[in-house]
C-alpha cells in the first residue's frame, strides 16, 4: 500500500522506526506545514516526495493518509482525505469535539477504511489479558479500574502548549489508551458519569529551547470517570496531568472468579497477572496472543493485512469514534455538575489478534 504522511512532528519519528523498510507499506508522500521537518522524515523512504497537504489529498496515487498532525486538526485532515477515496489512519483522538464526531462518523459509514490509534491495543500485552476475560477464567467481569497520573507533559514535550487548549487534557490526550484497553476488554460503553478540576493555572517548560516559559491551564487537568459497560461491568476511570505518582496498576479487571492486573495500555507489551478467588497471590499470565514486538505503526500494518483479507481493520475506526463520544460524554457530565450521560454508539469490539511473533 502507498502511504501519504500527513505530520512530521514529534511522533513521526516513532512511526519512521516502524515504516522504514516495510515491503508491505511504501511511503510516497509527506506533508507538512513546516517543509524542513517533513523533507526530513520523506528522507527516511527513498523515492518518497515533499507535498503540500491538498497535494498529497488530491493524487490517486495515494492508497492511505496517515493522519499524524496535532489533534485539532485531525478531523479535518481525515475527512478530507476520506472523502477523496483514501482509506485513513489517524492518530489519536479521532477529533476533538461533537462536530468533528458527527461529521466523521457521517464520513466514515461507508467507502475507504478509517483506523486510528491506539494500536498499543493489538500487542501481546493487552491481546493476552483479552484471551484471559474471553476464557471465562476470571468469570463474568463486573467491576474494572483505570489509573493514569503524571506532573504533566511539560516536563518532557519541547512545544506542551496543545496539551493545556481545548481537544487536550488527561482525558484526550491519554485516554484514548485506557477506554480503548476497556471497551476491547468490556465491550462498549453506555453510560458515562464524570467530574474534573483544574489544580494548577500556570505550567513552566522543563526542557528544550524554551525551558523556563510559562503558559496558562486552558483546560481542566484532573478528570474523573465512572463508566457503565453495555455488558452491565463498570469502570473507574482516572486521568490526571496534576498528580506526582501512584501505586496502582494501570488497569485492573474484576471478575466473579477472579481478578486480573492489565499492562500499562500505553505499552504494547507488559506482564498480566490473575489471582482466582481462593488463591492468595496473583499469579503470572504466559504471553498467549497479540503482536509481538510492537511499535506506533502496528495499526497501519495491520490495516493493510486485512484490507488484503477483506476484513476490517482491529485498530478500528468505529471504536475510536466510540471512545471519542465516551470522552466528551465524560466532560459533558463534568460541565453538569456529574449528571450521567449516554453514549448512542454501540460499535462491535474488534476481532482478537492471535499470537504473532512476525508483521
Amino acid at each position: 500500500m502507498r502511504v501519504g504522511v500527513v505530520g512530521a512532528g514529534h511522533v513521526s519519528a516513532q512511526y519512521r522506526e516502524t515504516l522504514a523498510g516495510r515491503a508491505d507499506l511504501d511511503v510516497v508522500m509527506v506533508a507538512d506545514r513546516h517543509a524542513e521537518r517533513a523533507g526530513q522524515l520523506a528522507g527516511a523512504f527513498p523515492g518518497a516526495q515533499v507535498c503540500d497537504t491538498d497535494d498529497l489529498l488530491a493524487d490517486p496515487a495515494v492508497d492511505v493518509v496517515l493522519n499524524l498532525t496535532t489533534p485539532a486538526f485531525h478531523a479535518a485532515i481525515t475527512r478530507a482525505a476520506l472523502a477523496a477515496g483514501h482509506h485513513v489512519y489517524s492518530e489519536k483522538p479521532v477529533a476533538v469535539d461533537r462536530s468533528g464526531l458527527e461529521s466523521l462518523a457521517v464520513t466514515a459509514g461507508s467507502g475507504p477504511f478509517l483506523a486510528c490509534a491506539p494500536d498499543t491495543v493489538l500487542g501481546t500485552g493487552l491481546q493476552t489479558a483479552r484471551r484471559v476475560v474471553d476464557s471465562g477464567r476470571i468469570g463474568t467481569p463486573f467491576a474494572a479500574h483505570a489509573v493514569m497520573v503524571t506532573p504533566g507533559h511539560e516536563r518532557w514535550h519541547p512545544d506542551p502548549e496543545f496539551h493545556y487548549r481545548a481537544g487536550g487534557g488527561p482525558l484526550f490526550d491519554m485516554g484514548p489508551y485506557y477506554l480503548t484497553a476497556l471497551v476491547h476488554l468490556l465491550g462498549p460503553v453506555a453510560t458515562v458519569t464524570g467530574r474534573s478540576s483544574r489544580p494548577r493555572p500556570v505550567r513552566t517548560i522543563d526542557r528544550g529551547p524554551r525551558a523556563g516559559c510559562d503558559f496558562p491551564t486552558e483546560i481542566d487537568t484532573h478528570e474523573v470517570a465512572v463508566l457503565e459497560h453495555a455488558g452491565g461491568a463498570l469502570s473507574t476511570v482516572v486521568m490526571s496531568f496534576d498528580a506526582t505518582a501512584t501505586t496502582a496498576d494501570p488497569i485492573e479487571i474484576h471478575g466473579t472468579a477472579g481478578s486480573m492486573t492489565v499492562p500499562d495500555p500505553n505499552h504494547f507489551e507488559g506482564a498480566v497477572s490473575v489471582r482466582e478467588r481462593g488463591r492468595r497471590t496473583f499469579e503470572p499470565v504466559p504471553v498467549s496472543a497479540g503482536y509481538v514486538g510492537g511499535g506506533r505503526g502496528l495499526g497501519l500494518v495491520d490495516l493493510a493485512s486485512r484490507l488484503a483479507d477483506g476484513a476490517p481493520p482491529r485498530a478500528s475506526g468505529a471504536v475510536a469514534l466510540h471512545v471519542l463520544e465516551t470522552m466528551l460524554a465524560a466532560r459533558d457530565s463534568a460541565r453538569r455538575g456529574g449528571a450521567p450521560v449516554r453514549v448512542l454508539s454501540m460499535p462491535p469490539v474488534p476481532d482478537p489478534v492471535p499470537l504473532r511473533d512476525q508483521w
